[in-house]
């Protein structure tokens, strides 16, 4: 056991002081960073870390223990200086080198589970919006394996959030769902110091955020931020709360800059102090000037004391899941599996073969790969905003997530697209497999979440349907044409165009298969032919789809998705004309871009002329076709008229590629 005292005394005043000086400390040593934060909410932390949060700094990994958002991340200084007090591997040396090249300690958080950094945040309102995942996934799986007196799923998600991360829109619709769905066990704390970066939030805001939460469904409650008893009896309150099933909001009156002489200005927020101005906030708590990042002795002791806390704690839980194995031993081990983060031992029989199948539109595919797997993924967990039935994103088997019944597997989002987003980062942060749907056009919507789950290597799936001017008289609004050339810039993000449905199987199967970032799969409203075999090489990224017969191939005709089928038409009536082509199915350049020297130029020989065609803005295709090649594309927007009448209007013919590539071949 340990001597932590219930209450509060003079070594939490000191440990309060420690984290701020080491902060601003920090922020000095770089010149550069942000003071504001860790010197107002120094006390919020100090009360969360010593007294409440579940956590073992030794297993940075033990599976239940409390998530802690630093959501307002532009406060890092502060989160570094609780994770080198916890005992986290975190050196001071680290702490130094703040914001410097190879150190660990970014100017903004960035995802290091073993180091104790839970999620990348930094772009506001992204934090507290994955929290709403985390919390969310936290309940599932408690609905999933906890039985009477087992436990074993049992944690918080706790949010340090401020003024700005509650501005975005973002929050907004994460939060309101967060209400919806009852996640008791999310509690954020709203560092509610009035200030931003252009001054006083009464500039820009007169919502009583307070209010909103309430309406939200939330639990609202009010602490002084420097007030450690305040702020301990509100935590224990909304732990109460927990059994009347609402998330919790807690506003903490703080001031910003707390101590500087820059206290409660717009300037404290991102200005590091200066010599002057850290020597006086420094003789303001009585704290020695020199020499810098002092550490007190009685500030580690109690930190240990907690460190020790968190490890008696863990061994605990471990001596439940040994219990628990042996009177749920087949749960046990699809919790060991989810610990791991498996995959069942061959799932990918149940993925279909559809070389047999009617014209289908991709969307229709994918969502039959989706009926034939869902039942053997059991940490596969679907959604899409408000466009379930577009999307097909819902497989037979899966049941919707309600506010009093978590044992559901599909996740309505209603029309949250940025929420959707980064909820679903929350719930791969957790160890699940989500994926959400929506159409292309929208990806705009949730970008933000699509870049930090590349960032952060999450292994989230993005279904993005109606990808192309196939989608006819809803018009040139609702009409993909940058978009596909936008995802494929995102370092991280692997992107699927599949041709059919055999093409769509495979992609499910290689993303899957990823760990180590999202996938988008792009996929069709209008029907396609079946035209790929049933073991393609999409995993490739490209392959040669079909060959002349006798002879080397004249030209290359390029595509991905639905334009396969239409080089297919036009390399047979080239060949009417004594041409000979190959045809080359691309539905990733990610992929293609990966393999060897050998393979891209056994795909694609430079000495053969190129011609590629797709429905969406040309930029970068060059880098395919190559000097001497062309591109069929739509760099302008689209129209609204039947798929059919604008795809022959912009040239998305058979007839029209056979033109572009006499005119490559000169005949």
């Amino acid at each position: 056991m340990t001597n932590i005292p219930s209450t509060y005394d003079k070594t939490d005043q000191l440990i309060a002081t420690t984290l701020r000086m080491l902060a601003v400390d920090a922020i000095q040593e770089a010149n550069s960073g942000h003071p504001g934060l860790p010197l107002g909410a120094a006390d919020i932390a100090t009360v969360l870390w010593t007294r409440f949060l579940k956590n073992n700094p030794s297993d940075p990994l033990w599976p239940d223990r409390d998530r802690f958002v630093l959501s307002a991340g532009h406060g890092s200084a502060l989160l570094y200086a609780l994770l080198h007090l916890s005992g986290y591997p975190l050196g001071l040396d680290e702490v130094k080198n703040f914001r410097q090249w190879g150190s660990r300690t970014a100017g903004h958080p960035e995802y290091e589970p073993d180091l104790g950094i839970e999620v990348t945040t930094g772009p506001l309102g992204q934090g507290i919006s994955n929290a709403v995942g985390l919390a969310l996934a936290e309940q599932w799986l408690a609905a999933r394996f906890n039985k009477p007196d087992f436990p074993i799923v049992d944690h918080y998600t706790y949010v340090l959030a401020g003024d700005g991360d509650l501005m975005e829109g973002v929050s907004h619709e994460a939060c309101s769902l967060a209400g919806h769905l009852s996640l008791s066990k999310l509690i954020v704390f709203f560092d509610d110091n009035s200030i931003s970066i252009d001054g006083n939030t009464s500039l820009t805001r007169s919502t009583d955020v307070l209010k909103r939460f309430e309406a939200y469904g939330w639990q609202t409650l009010r602490a002084d931020g420097h007030d450690m008893a305040s702020i301990d009896e509100a935590i224990r309150a909304a732990h109460a709360d927990a059994e009347t099933e609402q998330p919790t909001i807690i506003a903490c009156k703080t001031h910003i800059g707390y101590g500087s002489p820059g206290q409660d200005t717009a300037k404290v927020h991102g200005t590091p102090l200066g010599d002057e101005g850290l020597n006086a906030t420094k003789e303001h708590f009585g704290w020695p000037t020199e020499p810098r990042f002092h550490i007190p002795e009685e500030s580690k002791a109690r930190f240990a004391e907690k460190a020790s806390l968190g490890a008696e704690k863990q061994e605990q839980w471990k001596e439940l899941l040994e219990k628990y194995r042996q009177e749920y031993p087949d749960l046990a081990a699809q919790w060991d599996a989810y610990v791991k983060g498996e995959l069942p031992a061959g799932w990918e029989e149940a993925l279909p073969d559809f070389s047999d199948s009617k014209p289908l539109a991709t969307r229709a595919t994918s969502g039959q790969v989706l009926d034939a797997i869902a039942p053997v993924l059991p940490t596969l967990l679907g959604g899409s905003a408000d466009l379930t039935g577009s999307n097909k994103t819902k497989a037979k088997s899966q049941t919707p997530i309600a506010p009093d019944d978590f044992n559901g597997d599909y996740i309505h989002y209603g029309i949250r697209e940025h929420g959707m987003g980064a909820i679903m980062n929350g719930l791969a942060l957790h160890g699940l497999r989500p994926y959400g749907g929506t159409f292309l056009v929208f990806a705009d919507y949730l970008r933000p979440t699509i870049r930090m789950a590349a960032m952060m290597g999450l292994p989230v799936i993005y279904i993005f349907s109606h990808d192309s001017i196939g989608l006819g008289e809803d018009g040139p609004t609702h009409q993909p044409v940058e978009q596909l050339a936008s995802l494929r810039i995102i370092p991280n993000l692997l992107t699927l165009r599949p041709a059919d449905g055999n093409e769509t199987s495979q992609a499910w199967k290689a993303a899957l298969e990823r760990v180590d970032g999202p996938t988008a799969l792009v996929l069709t409203r209008q029907g396609l032919p079946q035209v790929t075999p049933s073991d393609n090489d999409l995993i490739k990224g490209a392959y040669v789809l079909s060959e002349p017969k006798w002879v080397a191939p004249e030209i290359v005709l390029i595509a991905t998705g639905s334009e396969v089928e239409i080089v297919l038409d036009a390399k047979a009536k080239l060949a009417d004309e004594g041409i000979d082509a190959r045809v080359v199915s691309m539905p990733s350049w990610e992929l293609f871009d990966a393999q060897t020297d050998e393979y891209r130029l056994s795909v694609l020989p430079p000495d053969t002329p190129r011609l590629a065609i797709e429905t969406g803005v040309s930029l970068g295709w060059s880098h395919y076709v190559g000097p001497d090649g062309a591109v069929i594309g739509l760099d302008r927007f689209g129209a609204s008229a039947p798929y059919q009448t604008i795809y022959e209007e912009f040239g998305f013919t058979a007839e029209n590629v056979v033109e572009k590539a006499k005119e490559i071949l000169g005949k």
